[in-house]
């Protein structure tokens, strides 16, 4: 086997992995989001999705990175095998995390009043606010213990502790939504935080880590490393998180919470079902990438290949939301979502190109140009707010699905020019053949949407469909062998 197929086969594995995770979350997810739609309807959705976003604004602000930056650290001192080197460096990030969990939960009961003006325009909600400040507590000291399994590589307890979080968690905030309704929303957000945290400190104290004293000074010394790479990372994400901040403010203030609701529901769907690959890349391309960004044509090839992969595995499922999304909406969620399906449609094209710009942007961390991955995103976030703004104006829900189309296409030629630039990376030949061909595809089945409706769009849109998952097919057994691989599998079991 060449280096090459065991490449592509890393990344695949990798895919399936946590993109098994992910499905199982994308099942709780539909559950979930149903049970809201038929209990709460648009409005309830716009609340509960106004309300999270808030805190993930707080968090934001207050966590200092550490769930990205201690990953390295944590990885990098269990590589040496040095016990007591380990144990120091978890003592002082656990210590960072209760730090951090008490500045969010403070900042937002002092905040309180003045978040609920801000995100709703009066204060009714001041009291809700307080009520789920305790979250950002439970939410870190939960991501703390998530992190210390992703650092020391116990991904079965991480995949284990995440499931069953987000199983128990819907079983016990249904009938809580089913009861209270609307007023179900805060004890159902806070009933899930804390149920998070109890299964991640379970599996992640199966972790035997040896206990250690540690003086103030010491944890300066050894915390302002974590704290340093994870503070610009954070504003980098920051920004991100106060781009969609303002979004959601935008449309509660210019067609109320019905409407926010509504955008949540759809980028609910589009980016819950094309997680799996983007989860994949934050927990196995990048560290791959990082450990070879030094050697640039090895970089440029896996760029490349992740490219690929995430395109011949996002075709066929976007090209079922194109033409089926309407049926989508209606088993998802219900009849009254249906003013979202163009919306989805057009993010679906969109996604082709976040999937690649994504795969390259990935250098900029991997390489430790934190500084210009910051300016990278906030000149993207700043474009992207633009856009939005002007795509409701002109064409409501449908011209905010236009604008990430539009905005995505920007930050893919933004962050290719970069790095030409900047590394000397360029796109293969045969990436470039797979990317215009998935796509073209895809446009045909846009356009098949716009033109047929009901029985005569599924007969015309049949083959199509039919060519993508053939021709994604085909392209994915190139390049991992896939009859070799299921007979090293089965032989193997026998």
């Amino acid at each position: 086997m060449s280096e090459q197929n065991r490449s592509f086969r890393q990344i695949f594995k990798a895919t399936t992995i946590f993109g098994g995770v992910q499905v199982f979350q994308i099942i709780i997810s539909i559950v979930r989001s149903k049970i809201i739609a038929v209990l709460l309807g648009p409005a309830g959705m716009g609340i509960a999705g106004l309300l999270i976003s808030t805190i993930a604004l707080i968090s934001g602000f207050t966590n200092f990175g550490l769930s990205t930056s201690a990953v390295k650290n944590i990885a990098a001192a269990h590589a040496t095998e040095d016990s007591e080197k380990i144990s120091r460096v978890i003592a002082v990030f656990r210590r960072l995390v209760w730090f951090t969990g008490l500045l969010g939960t403070t900042a937002t009961i002092v905040l309180s009043p003045w978040l609920s003006e801000l995100t709703f325009g009066n204060r009714n909600y001041t009291v809700a606010f307080i009520w789920i400040s305790i979250t950002l507590m439970f939410n870190q000291l939960s991501s703390g213990w998530g992190v210390l399994l992703q650092g020391m590589r116990q991904l079965q307890y991480q995949a284990k502790a995440s499931m069953l979080g987000a199983l128990l968690g819907l079983m016990i905030s249904a009938p809580v939504y089913y009861f209270w309704r609307v007023d179900g929303i805060v004890p159902a957000i806070i009933i899930t935080s804390i149920l998070s945290l109890l299964f991640e400190w379970y599996y992640g104290s199966k972790t035997k880590i040896r206990k250690i004293s540690l003086d103030f000074k010491t944890i300066v010394h050894e915390g302002q490393d974590m704290v340093k790479m994870g503070f610009v990372l954070s504003i980098s994400g920051l920004i991100t998180t106060i781009g969609t901040y303002v979004v959601r403010v935008f449309l509660n203030a210019n067609g109320g919470v019905a409407e926010v609701g509504l955008y949540n529901a759809g980028f609910s769907i589009i980016n819950t079902y094309v997680g799996l690959v983007f989860a994949a890349m934050g927990t196995d391309y990048y560290p791959r990438l990082s450990g070879i960004a030094h050697d640039r044509d090895k970089a440029n090839e896996l760029i490349n290949q992740q490219a690929e992969v995430s395109i011949l595995l996002l075709s066929p499922i976007l090209s079922v939301f194109i033409v089926f999304i309407n049926l989508v909406i209606v088993v998802l969620y219900s009849g009254k979502f249906l003013p979202i399906s163009s919306m989805i449609q057009w993010a679906a094209l969109g996604m082709y190109f976040k999937a690649v710009s994504w795969s390259i942007a990935f250098i900029l961390v991997a390489k430790g140009e934190s500084g210009l991955f910051f300016w990278n995103e906030l000149l993207a976030n700043v474009y992207t707010i633009v856009i939005n703004v002007i795509g409701y104006k002109l064409g409501g829900l449908q011209g905010m699905g236009i604008s990430f189309f539009v905005g995505y296409i920007l930050y893919l030629l933004q962050v290719y020019l970069l790095t030409t630039n900047r590394f000397g990376f360029l796109f293969t030949r045969d990436f470039i053949k797979v990317f215009l061909l998935e796509f073209l595809f895809s446009i045909g089945c846009f356009m098949l949407v716009r033109t047929f409706q009901g029985f005569w769009l599924y007969v015309f849109s049949a083959p199509l469909m039919i060519l993508i998952f053939g021709y994604s097919i085909y392209q994915i057994d190139k390049r991992i062998g896939v009859k070799d691989l299921f007979e090293r599998v089965v032989l193997k079991k026998r």
